[in-house]
């Protein structure tokens, strides 16, 4: 693939970016660079080597859910500075 400047304008649009002209340059240069080097990692030979999305294994650690006992209402409305039915009472934020 080509880097032109046609498509250096295009990308820098869709990402709402305003370049100068020095900075589309260094874009395009930095850009077919990157290419270059896809380029060159996919001569590689990967047979045999299955996808991965990370360089790590990744597993999910769950835990049981166990019911325990929370804290007792009274308790915890003790450190209320005003409390109503049961609840803390907070000033209105909304209208």
């Amino acid at each position: 693939m080509q880097i032109t400047g046609e498509l250096i304008d295009y990308v820098a649009d869709l990402s709402r970016l305003q370049l100068t002209q020095e900075e589309k340059e260094k874009a395009e240069t930095d850009l077919g660079s990157i290419l270059t080097y896809i380029d060159k990692l996919n001569e590689l030979d990967t047979t045999g080597v299955e996808p991965m999305s990370h360089a790590f294994p990744v597993k999910n650690v769950f835990r049981e859910d166990e019911v325990a006992p929370s804290a007792q209402r009274d308790v915890l409305l003790q450190n209320a500075p005003v409390k109503q039915d049961g609840c803390f009472k907070v000033p209105k934020t909304v209208e």
